[in-house]
């Protein structure tokens, strides 16, 4: 019996080992991940790219190829139009790898991923406002990055984009008789984005406001 348990006493650790030991014997390794992944990424298989990018980060962690699987996962979700995804990707690496020389390419592409949401100018204004959130930042942070040029275009395009809907809301008001809500969005426009063609009609339709506002008080 004592020979028994002494056995069993050896035996047990190595059993446990066998139990409980994290391994990926059989599957395949960093290496060929990071291959399968950039294969099916070049080849547009998107969602091919994902899975193989995802299974090298969660497997191999601390692999050389890790930083560079989380960056493709938010370029793939990018190419899928998946622009949600592709902004937790990206502001997760960022959080992660904060120094890391990818970091300029990483807010253009978060920049682009609300850029590429923006919609018509009777429609929700958010995604023009973080665009330009990320692609000042890019500016402000990384002056040299080559994709300072296209930041700027992309800023003026979604200011156009706000000063659209800021007039389509001023005049909404405006058609519902709604006049010190509309002044105070033909005078905000005029105050935020002077020169602009929406600036211009602002400051027309402003004093017709003030005259129907004047008029509705008389008459009560």
């Amino acid at each position: 019996m004592k020979k028994l348990l002494f056995t069993l006493v050896l035996i047990l650790p190595l059993l446990s080992c066998s139990l409980f030991k994290t391994t990926y014997q059989g599957e395949k390794t960093a290496e060929e991940l990071i291959s399968e992944g950039s294969a099916a990424f070049v080849a547009q298989e998107y969602r091919t790219a994902i899975s193989a990018f995802t299974n090298l980060k969660d497997w191999y962690p601390f692999s050389k190829y890790a930083i560079l699987a989380e960056l493709k996962i938010g370029d793939a979700h990018f190419a899928l139009k998946e622009y949600d995804e592709a902004i937790l990707a990206y502001e997760e690496f960022e959080r992660m790898h904060p120094k890391n020389e990818a970091i300029p390419y990483v807010i253009y592409r978060t920049g682009l991923c609300w850029f590429n949401q923006i919609d018509s100018v009777d429609r929700d204004s958010t995604p023009a406002q973080k665009a330009i959130v990320q692609f000042n930042r890019l500016i402000e942070r990384f002056p040299e990055s080559e994709h300072v040029a296209d930041a700027r275009k992309n800023i003026q395009i979604s200011t156009e984009n706000l000063s659209g809907h800021e007039l389509y809301v001023a005049n909404f008001y405006m058609k519902a008789e709604q006049y010190q809500a509309a002044l105070k969005r033909y005078e905000g426009i005029v105050q935020n984005y002077p020169g602009s063609k929406e600036s211009k009609e602002a400051l027309n339709q402003i004093p017709k406001c003030r005259e129907l506002i004047k008029q509705s008080t008389d008459s009560k």
